[in-house]
């Protein structure tokens, strides 16, 4: 297998629910396990990034929002063997217990560093003792635990050179996954598959749920059809009501990418929504969706998984166009022009948190990718001597990242103060 058909397979997993509301109950379901006896404290330390995706967003299993949810149904019903699906199989008990332990000041939220780099530490304090849970970098890498303050588990980083420390994708030019994408067997992407199955049945639930209203509208707008003869209009459609039963905690997974179900979808259901509206062949299809991912996984690496700018529109904005040249039969440089339309236009858009405004910041990006790639693939581009872009379409999307991280560090401040003035729990 190709070391970059690895680094996808890897890299791809379905998530129930906005990943950090999964990860914070996974971190606190841990942690329960190692200390028995009725809970009297949970404490939750978050980075920013993680602080504010969750802050308002929809849990499955729960009418309720937001970190002090997750943490109370990852203490009384999450099953942590289940990874970022834990909260699957919440019962009404279960979510009437957490809402009793909220209500009566039981789980206690700190913010503690602004920055793009995931960390979670969750406390279980019960009548019998204590245990925490650190996780760092990735939504599930645990990489210490204490019980009563003795370490039982600690994960050491090891030292490598600099070859190393450099990201695989980063060691390849955008010309070269390209290469990749058009040449790999493509039997080696047949697991692909699996994210179109996975997401267009969280689409499904969006359109059925009484609690959506984007999906509704965009039905609509699409003629009362889920697939017309309206390429973008059912791009749209199938990627942001997928989206937005997911933010809104609707009980279907998402296949996310880069630790992300709203990147998942973003890379992947508009390519589904051209390959059925156009009839491209599936092959053609596994490999501009993995083309997709990659592109995404590339910005990524730069900005940080939790970052104050808006990933899914951006990172996995500019892999969907890539993807969508690929499928038309475009060109690297095609693709380097599309990426500069990008770059120049949605990088500065935000990141406020997990919450309904992903399906509007989704909505936006399928309307700038589809007229990014018809203007790039007509040779109408902005040229790399303005702005943000660069020489390459690496140094542009280097730049994209950096954008993010360091660059609104105070952005990500700020929305935090927003966010934390609301004092909602």
């Amino acid at each position: 297998m190709h070391e970059l058909t690895e680094l996808i397979h890897n890299d791809m997993r379905p998530a129930l629910g906005v990943t950090e509301p999964g990860a914070i109950a996974f971190a606190v379901a841990t942690a329960r396990k190692y200390v028995p006896g009725e809970i009297h404290q949970i404490i939750l330390r978050l980075n920013s990034g993680m602080f504010k995706n969750a802050f308002t967003c929809g849990i499955p299993g729960s009418i309720e929002v937001g970190n002090y949810h997750a943490a109370a149904l990852g203490a009384v019903g999450a099953d942590p063997d289940k990874g970022l699906e834990c909260l699957d199989g919440i019962t009404p008990n279960q979510a009437n217990q957490a809402r009793e332990m909220v209500d009566a000041g039981k789980i206690k939220v700190e913010m503690g560093e602004i920055t793009s780099r995931i960390f979670i530490e969750a406390t279980v304090i019960t009548t019998q003792g204590r245990a925490c849970v650190t996780i760092r970098d990735a939504h599930t890498n645990i990489v210490k635990i204490t019980v009563n303050d003795i370490t039982v588990v600690e994960k050491h980083s090891e030292v490598t050179d600099e070859q190393e420390n450099t990201p695989l994708i980063h060691r390849y030019t955008l010309e070269q996954i390209h290469a990749y994408a058009r040449t790999v067997p493509v039997e080696e992407l047949s697991f692909i598959r699996q994210a179109f199955t996975t997401n267009y049945a969280l689409c499904e639930a969006g359109l059925n749920s009484p609690k959506t209203t984007y999906a509704r509208y965009l039905l609509s707008a699409n003629g009362g059809k889920i697939i017309s003869d309206n390429e973008q209009a059912t791009a749209s459609l199938l990627c942001n009501a997928a989206i937005e039963a997911r933010v809104l905690g609707l009980p279907e997974p998402a296949m996310s990418i880069t630790g992300s179900g709203a990147h998942g979808i973003i890379a992947t259901m508009p390519l589904y929504a051209a390959y059925k509206v156009k009839g491209y062949s599936e092959e053609s299809l596994l490999r501009a969706t993995a083309l997709s991912y990659l592109i995404c996984m590339y910005i990524k690496e730069y900005s940080g998984k939790l970052s104050a700018f808006c990933g899914c529109a951006i990172a996995a904005g500019t892999g969907m166009a890539c993807g969508l040249v690929m499928l038309r039969n475009g060109t690297t440089d095609m693709m380097t022009c599309a990426i500069n339309n990008l770059a120049s236009s949605i990088t500065g858009m935000i990141c406020d948190g997990g919450n309904q405004g992903c399906t509007m910041k989704g909505v936006v990006a399928v309307d700038a990718v589809w007229r990014a790639v018809d203007m790039a693939m007509r040779g109408v581009y902005i040229d790399s001597v303005h702005g943000i872009n660069g020489a390459t379409a690496e140094q542009t999307m280097e730049n994209m990242g950096r954008i993010a991280s360091p660059g609104m560090v105070g952005t990500e401040k700020t929305i935090i103060e927003i966010l934390e003035a609301k004092h909602f729990r």
